[in-house]
């Protein structure tokens, strides 16, 4: 994707939206509430206006209070609205974290509350397990009115499940699949994770990226990610078709996507 015009999005009006950002609690379709926040658009130049949305996945044990997760919505607000919102199981919201599968849906009902806001647009932008669901929503609701994405960023996501090749990655799965492991997530990390295994096991995402065309899709990650080594991106991106970026010295997820990057990650979602 290119700019136009410095970069900047589709231009419209959105009617009524003020500069404070406004908290809402939404009900995914499965019943569970979710809490979120719309950071409004804060161009650098004031009579700039966008008819466009980033929604933001943030990654496990992550929240819309999360500093990271914060500043990523400071940085695209310089380009677009911005929703930021909790996964179940995390922060404010209500449920247990089923770790990308029915997280789908917390998604779906942040897309659907942006569009309720007036955006014509709405791109969606996930951090690792963020990432995932980024992928595997933008297949599943690729037809669905309105919880489609109409572009999609993964930054550090896996390709696949189960994975633990790599010490951070076996200390999530103690975290997952053990009592005491979900007593630290729900104490140490605030994370409050369900008990059960997926039953069915969820698309993974490596199989939802060829669903996601002509939507299009940038895949993002570093190459010092110590929780998915760089095969992961590399197969997200050769299942296509996605523009993939390999970013020299970057760590894993939000915490080490620096404001560079997402200032190019914002220019790459400016044109439709």
């Amino acid at each position: 994707m290119t700019s136009e015009e410095e970069g900047a999005f589709h231009i419209v009006d959105v009617p009524s939206l003020t500069s404070r950002p406004l908290r809402a609690m939404l009900r995914t379709s499965d019943g569970v509430r979710i809490e979120a926040v719309h950071t409004p658009f804060a161009p650098p130049h004031t009579a700039s206006v966008t008819d466009t949305a980033v929604v933001v996945a943030h990654g496990f044990t992550g929240s819309v209070h999360r500093p990271a997760v914060r500043r990523a919505a400071r940085a695209f607000a310089r380009r677009a609205g911005v929703v930021t919102f909790s996964f179940r199981g995390h922060g404010g919201s209500g449920g247990r974290s089923t770790v990308g599968d029915r997280e789908v849906l917390d998604l779906a009902a942040a897309v659907r509350w942006a569009r309720e806001l007036g955006y014509a647009r709405v791109a969606t932008v996930g951090f690792s397990m963020g990432g995932s669901v980024v992928l595997r929503h933008a297949a599943l609701f690729k037809d669905a009115a309105p919880e489609h994405t109409d572009a999609v960023v993964a930054v550090s996501a896996p390709a696949r499940w189960y994975y633990r090749g790599t010490a951070p990655m076996r200390r999530v799965h103690w975290v997952i699949t053990r009592p005491a492991g979900r007593l630290v997530g729900r104490y140490g990390l605030r994370t409050r994770i369900h008990h059960r295994d997926w039953d069915p096991v969820p698309m993974p995402p490596v199989e939802a990226v060829p669903l996601i065309a002509p939507t299009p899709l940038l895949i993002v990650h570093g190459d010092r990610d110590t929780y998915f080594p760089v095969d992961h991106p590399r197969a997200l991106a050769a299942a296509g078709p996605a523009e993939l970026w390999l970013e020299e010295g970057m760590g894993h997820a939000e915490n080490a996507a620096g404001d560079a990057l997402l200032a190019r990650i914002a220019d790459w979602l400016s044109v439709p």
